[in-house]
């Protein structure tokens, strides 16, 4: 994958962009800022964008309002924001911005290198990777997310929470502790309730986590 990283800590960046390259990846641009990670974006078109939420000048929100910004002005693009902190209202405005390839870590995920590495060839291959901790705290701040959620049962939770973090049908399984064939049934019960269609054209795996969320 050839990855756009922006990151205000030099020693973290220069961390993170060797454990990408270890990895086989390629780092074509890793910037300190928002300015500087839009204007890398359109010079390098990347497969991947890797970004932190709080960035110079003010350290609030400038790496987000980026994030969407490059969402909505490339659709397809993958984006996975990382934070030292859970902020709801910026992962709910990043999951607006578009329907696949979204992602939410905290910083503590870049540890297990692995499954850091898992979450963004998820993401660039349209699918998710939502830390389990925001997705605990995105449904719990929403009324209606709540009252959505209240149609399925707690088996359904429970897998649309790990298909949140981009997991496969095996994987759900594993974690579980269930066939695949549940799974499966598990996951067009939810694909039911939340109301969406077979479509050829749209992940409903992704669409049924974003549905959730959003409302």
């Amino acid at each position: 994958m050839r990855i756009v990283l922006a990151e205000d800590a030099a020693i973290f960046r220069e961390g993170l962009a060797r454990l990408l390259a270890d990895r086989g990846h390629e780092v074509v641009a890793a910037v300190g800022d928002a300015e500087a990670l839009v204007r890398a974006v359109g010079e390098h078109g990347p497969d991947v964008v890797v970004v932190d939420v709080r960035l110079p000048p003010s350290f609030t929100d400038e790496g987000l309002r980026a994030a969407v910004a490059l969402r909505e002005a490339h659709r397809e693009l993958p984006v996975l924001v990382f934070s030292q902190y859970i902020e709801t209202r910026y992962a709910t405005r990043l999951l607006a911005a578009g329907s696949s390839g979204v992602g939410y870590l905290l910083k503590d995920r870049v540890a297990d290198t692995s499954e850091f590495v898992d979450a963004l060839r998820r993401l660039a291959a349209g699918g998710t990777a939502l830390d389990p901790e925001v997705v605990r705290q995105l449904v719990g701040v929403s009324r209606r997310g709540r009252a959505l959620g209240a149609t399925l049962t707690a088996r359904e939770h429970q897998v649309l929470a790990l298909m949140a973090e981009g997991r496969s049908n095996a994987a759900i399984a594993a974690a579980l502790v269930i066939g695949e064939g549940a799974v499966e049934k598990h996951v067009a019960n939810i694909f039911a309730k939340l109301g969406l269609p077979a479509s050829p054209d749209d992940n409903r795996r992704v669409l049924a986590v974003l549905r959730y969320l959003r409302a």
